[in-house]
């Protein structure tokens, strides 16, 4: 699992690898999570899982 985190300056969450470089962090991903919906995702939208169905929060 790695997680896309830009704000933390860490190497590991929880024993995860975080990156702070989101094109790299979607193209080495086959599932992505995601709390909330962002426009920056949509080049990868059928790979993203949120809970935010409305995409607006």
């Amino acid at each position: 699992m790695v997680v896309y985190e830009p704000t933390l300056d860490a190497p590991e969450f929880f024993g995860s690898e975080v990156t702070h470089d989101l094109e790299a962090f979607k193209a080495g991903c086959d599932v992505i999570v995601a709390n909330r919906w962002s426009d920056e995702l949509a080049d990868v939208a059928d790979k993203v899982y949120t809970r935010d169905l409305f995409k607006r929060d």
